[in-house]
């Protein structure tokens, strides 16, 4: 794998459900192009030695006239942290989802499981019922904040499919 300055580089994530990253190559180190080359990431803005693997592919600046290259590059890449809280009390339990890092504005929602007087103590159960509960509510506050957001840009009330 080759790279210049002004080079995209796109990495997968090494993991499950991990984030795709891309940046710009700011550094090539040594002058036949090869790794490693110093990265500098659209998620973040921070500066990094990169040592590409076989999840990682270059896209040469070269390939698009310098005008093009704003328009066809592939859009942004993002991070959102979610994080759920569950509290068990006395056969009840609540949970909470919370965007932690995403979109501006406080987005949580809240789930609820009770279990019936008879059934046995399985806590992992109330756990994921509640949890599950709580990422619905928040899905949808999502779902309606995107439908407000549509509304908005094109002047008349919009609604977005599931």
């Amino acid at each position: 794998m080759k790279a210049a300055v002004g080079d995209r580089i796109v990495t997968a994530s090494g993991v499950v459900g991990g984030a795709v990253r891309d940046g710009v190559v700011t550094e090539c180190p040594h002058g036949d192009g090869s790794p490693p080359f110093r990265v500098k990431w659209s998620d973040t803005g921070e500066e990094t030695l990169v040592y590409p693997g076989p999840d990682t592919f270059v896209e040469p600046q070269a390939r698009l006239e310098s005008s093009e290259w704003e328009e066809h590059r592939p859009g942004r890449s993002l991070t959102w942290d979610v994080r759920v809280t569950v509290v068990e009390s006395g056969g009840s339990t609540t949970a909470e989802a919370t965007v932690v890092k995403g979109p501006p504005g406080a987005l949580r929602g809240v789930g609820h499981a009770r279990k019936a007087p008879e059934d046995p103590e399985v806590p992992q159960i109330g756990d994921e019922i509640a949890a599950a509960r709580a990422l619905r509510r928040l899905a949808d506050r999502l779902i309606a904040m995107a439908e407000a957001d549509v509304s908005a840009a094109v002047g008349h009330k919009a609604h977005v499919h599931e």
